[in-house]
């Protein structure tokens, strides 16, 4: 990494949004930035239940780039707002081809940071011969040792005051399953303890992902809509391991064999480990690895976000 770090680009609007029907009873919101019939690609948000962001339109040179952005099923102005029902990873992998088809290309550049990574990972395992690029960020392969790290034993060990607001809501003799006690609130129909739930849920994973404290992500997280979505969606998701088997992302990177990529990683990252981002840089060895040294988690981070976007800028082929 140099010493001058790369930004964001300035701010983009969209030339062009909309809703899609994708079935199941859900629609999705989609917005289309950049240059029409520039190099495509598709941007994959995290959480799982996270959505999109103005910001994250800023990843891209506008001029070089046609990138669809979406809400995933039940987030952000997709609706049912935080509809569990038909929302699995294989729903939005076919979201996702979709709105390929949408757009009309027969290969795309995927990017995914946090759950986005995930995402990316079983589109590309899925549809390899779609994908002409990835770019990963915050590598998360949901496997049953992650989810323990950050929502049992591990995290909790590094962030103890944290972890015991994040405890509080869940009576002491539920706690030797955290997700599962925090489904059955989450899910329930006491409305009050569902949002409380949501937002102690929510606002642990906005106070750990920066290497140092960012007072505005806990408080975005902690917006009660926002949390509702993303607390219910993200539980949901991980409760189920994501509908894959164990260790199916890094058994079936071999599929990625043949596509160029960038796997970038804090190495202070503390919900999703930096041995996973090992891994998948020794199971993708075409792909190049920047473990980002005084990053943690965020996209924000400036080493992170440097890279990104210079990753951005060389599969446009920019100099």
């Amino acid at each position: 990494m140099t010493t001058e770090l790369r930004g964001f680009y300035p701010e983009i609007e969209p030339f062009e949004t909309g809703f899609l029907d994708v079935g199941d009873g859900h629609t999705i919101y989609w917005e289309r930035i950049g240059t029409k019939g520039a190099k495509p690609a598709v941007f994959l948000h995290g959480g799982p239940g996270g959505g999109t962001s103005p910001t994250q339109r800023r990843l891209f040179d506008p001029a070089l780039y046609d990138v669809i952005l979406f809400d995933q099923r039940g987030c952000g102005k997709s609706t049912p707002h935080a509809g569990l029902d038909a929302n699995t990873t294989w729903h939005l992998v076919a979201d996702i081809e979709r709105l390929r088809a949408l757009m009309g290309v027969d290969k795309w550049l995927v990017f995914g940071g946090s759950w986005g990574s995930t995402l990316a990972l079983a589109y590309a395992e899925t549809h390899p011969e779609h994908v002409s690029e990835l770019v990963l960020r915050g590598i998360y392969t949901l496997t049953r040792a992650e989810l323990d790290w950050y929502y049992q034993f591990g995290v909790s060990e590094m962030f103890p005051d944290k972890w015991e607001r994040f405890q509080a809501p869940i009576p002491p003799e539920e706690r030797h399953e955290m997700m599962a006690a925090y489904r059955r609130y989450l899910t329930g129909t006491d409305r009050k303890k569902q949002l409380e739930c949501a937002i102690a849920w929510s606002t642990w994973e906005g106070e750990t992902i920066t290497l140092l404290p960012n007072p505005d992500y806990s408080a975005h997280f902690g917006e009660d809509d926002y949390a509702i979505a993303f607390a219910r969606i993200e539980n949901h998701f991980f409760v189920h391991a994501g509908w894959l088997e164990e260790g199916q992302l890094l058994r079936d990177a071999v599929k990625l064999k043949d596509i160029p990529g960038v796997i970038i990683h804090g190495r202070y990252d503390m919900p999703c480990p930096a041995k996973y981002a090992w891994q998948l840089h020794k199971a993708w060895p075409k792909a190049d690895f920047h473990l980002i040294e005084g990053a943690g988690h965020a996209y924000l981070e400036p080493g992170i976000l440097d890279q990104l976007i210079r990753a951005t800028d060389r599969f446009a082929g920019k100099k």
